[in-house]
């Protein structure tokens, strides 16, 4: 039932998403990015999340643009998949290690998004992504997935480490946020009636 496709076509990307809130992680993904594609891999594999995101950008440029839009995109559909959010907890954090990397990320699926982002990358790249694009992806996905997030790097010496941190921290607040709680799984969480 909580699922979502999602199309958009811009002069600089086509995108295409299929999401599944109820999923088990499975995940096929292509955006010609191959770093941002192993980010996603690991927001769908540990927010189990079934995704299939295909991508065509201006990579003749750089990146940007299909980083962004991949975020946009799938905040839309994320948005789409909950519906009303009858059900949800609503909110999820994790505190997450990935050896000298210790991210931390909170959220609330309030339909109010803001976006506090405290990460420092030592690098400028990783491999040939721009490091920087990682919280252009958040920002896009928040507000279009209408999510309040706060994510904040502890630790971190490797930009790999503090990025796939961050994934991995907001996939696993996202999973604890999605579930459905079993003792209001008709009630929309929040004191409005509505979100």
């Amino acid at each position: 039932m909580r699922k979502a496709t999602i199309s958009r076509k811009t002069a600089e990307t086509e995108i295409s998403v299929s999401l599944s809130l109820d999923g088990s992680g499975q995940y096929d993904i292509a955006t010609g990015v191959g770093f941002f594609d192993h980010m996603l891999d690991q927001l769908a594999r540990h927010a189990l999340l079934d995704l299939t995101l295909r991508a065509e950008g201006d990579l003749h440029i750089d990146d940007h643009h299909t980083v962004e839009d991949c975020g946009i995109a799938l905040g839309q559909a994320l948005a789409q998949a909950m519906g009303d959010k009858r059900g949800i907890r609503r909110y999820g954090s994790c505190l997450l290690p990935m050896d000298d990397a210790l991210v931390s990320a909170a959220l609330d699926l309030s339909g109010r998004p803001f976006l506090v982002w405290k990460v420092d990358f030592p690098t400028q790249k990783i491999g040939t992504f721009d490091t920087e694009l990682v919280r252009e992806f958040f920002q896009a996905f928040s507000t279009h997935g209408g999510i309040t997030l706060h994510v904040t790097a502890l630790e971190g010496i490797n930009s790999h480490h503090i990025a796939e941190a961050a994934f991995k921290a907001v996939a696993r607040a996202l999973r604890d946020a999605l579930e459905v709680d079993p003792r209001k799984a008709d009630a929309v969480p929040s004191t409005k009636g509505m979100l």
